[in-house]
């Protein structure tokens, strides 16, 4: 049995040309019959890296898995609506591929354990993203962030997960002493309901 939660996200890789840049993570966001392939900003496109691929490449590998599986979604079902209260220090997931680590034969993801680190119910100086708690590296930028389902949450279907956020990147303190201090291992990720703005017809 494959579980349905590795089969939502996708390796990303970023070319300029022929010339691979970086890797990342990705997963998968249907609405209104239109598949989306979603990632973190930066991983298209960073101005103070001066990064500017011009194509990607994802890998499934079709193969591997059995025939009637390929990938699963998520969609706008599982985003939370305001009637469910996530609290501070809940346990999720983040779901990618940190340092392109990653099952190599069946082209799986690993996860990776966090908690909600500041406020869900608010957004962290009025911004569009929460915090993590999380021990992540370069390449788990655009992972899910997710947190099973409960009675509170039902969702029909194999995908029993509610999708966060999009992990963007490891947050560091400009007032740090990188001898004395050490690394907080705090995380941003965007609320995933802005994916509602972006996929509007």
């Amino acid at each position: 049995m494959i579980e349905s939660l590795p089969l939502t996200t996708a390796r990303l890789y970023t070319f300029e040309q022929q010339r691979m840049l970086t890797n990342a993570s990705s997963f998968f966001f249907e609405r209104d019959e239109r598949l989306f392939l979603v990632t973190s900003r930066h991983v298209m496109f960073d101005e103070p890296s001066k990064h500017f691929p011009d194509r990607i490449e994802i890998e499934i590998e079709r193969s591997a898995l059995p025939e009637p599986t390929v990938y699963r979604a998520f969609t706008p079902k599982h985003l939370l609506s305001a009637q469910h209260q996530i609290e501070i220090g809940s346990s999720l997931l983040i779901v990618g591929f940190p340092l392109g680590f990653h099952d190599t034969l069946h082209h799986m993801p690993v996860a990776r354990h966090a908690v909600i680190a500041s406020s869900f119910g608010l957004r962290f100086q009025g911004q569009g993203y929460f915090f993590t708690d999380a021990r992540t590296h370069r390449g788990t930028s655009g992972a899910p962030v997710v947190i099973r389902t409960s009675d509170w949450a039902p969702i029909e279907g194999d995908l029993p997960w509610m999708l966060l956020g999009i992990h963007s990147a490891r947050l560091d303190v400009g007032t740090r002493d990188l001898i004395l201090d050490e690394a907080l291992g705090l995380n941003c990720a965007w609320y995933a309901d802005i994916l509602l703005t972006l996929t509007e017809s």
